[in-house]
């Protein structure tokens, strides 16, 4: 049994991917951009929300009005983030587990910082002890910036530390921190990327974690 767990917040802990669409396609429209399917966007999260626009609108970051079109995504989203978000079936019951059995909790995500604290401070309040998001002055995920912030403002080390993602992105971070990986497989990406990207070791639902060691 691991003492510390680090999660991922989009397609692990919630079902963000309405929400991210919704805001996505709005700020498109508003300068007469194509909009996208929510399977679109599905394979175009995972990055943070900068990579999430360059690939949504036509000709990436050589779009002029790719900065306008972050801005007004960023702007929607901050106010409609709980539209229809909702933790994943399981996870507050997991959470809860986890902190009274004396582990420890946090978050670190690619989404941008305010939507994180905003997210883990609505639904989790009393079980994320740390969360962490993208913000100037530290890398994000892969790179395993994020991840050594949280554990030190857990007061932990890499010893005893799991991490659990959705994405091939969430591989990668925990093997760039030196700590195991637990991939789920009710976000989104699925089972046959996750293999091809190195994961190893899976879950199909939040109380099977419990038992990954």
């Amino acid at each position: 049994m691991y003492k510390n767990y680090i999660f991922d917040l989009d397609g692990t802990l919630l079902n963000t991917l309405a929400d991210l669409a919704s805001s996505t396609n709005y700020a498109l429209r508003q300068y007469g951009m194509p909009e996208h399917s929510v399977d679109d966007v599905r394979r175009f999260v995972g990055n943070g929300v900068g990579k999430l626009i360059e690939r949504a609108i036509p000709d990436g970051l050589a779009n002029p009005l790719y900065e306008d079109v972050l801005a007004t995504f960023r702007k929607h989203y901050l106010i409609h983030s709980l539209d229809t978000t909702s933790p994943y079936p399981g996870i507050g019951e997991l959470l809860h587990t986890l902190r009274s059995m004396g582990c420890n909790v946090a978050v670190v995500s690619n989404k941008f910082y305010n939507a994180t604290v905003e997210l883990c401070q609505h639904f989790f309040a009393d079980t994320v002890e740390v969360a962490i998001g993208e913000r100037e002055n530290i890398r994000r995920k892969p790179a395993p910036d994020t991840v050594f912030e949280a554990m030190r403002q857990l007061g932990v080390t890499a010893e005893d530390t799991v991490y659990v993602g959705d994405s091939d992105v969430d591989v990668a971070t925990a093997r760039n921190s030196g700590i195991p990986c637990i991939s789920v497989l009710w976000g989104f990406r699925d089972r046959d990327f996750l293999i091809e990207h190195g994961a190893t070791t899976f879950v199909n639902t939040p109380e099977e974690i419990l038992n990954k060691c």
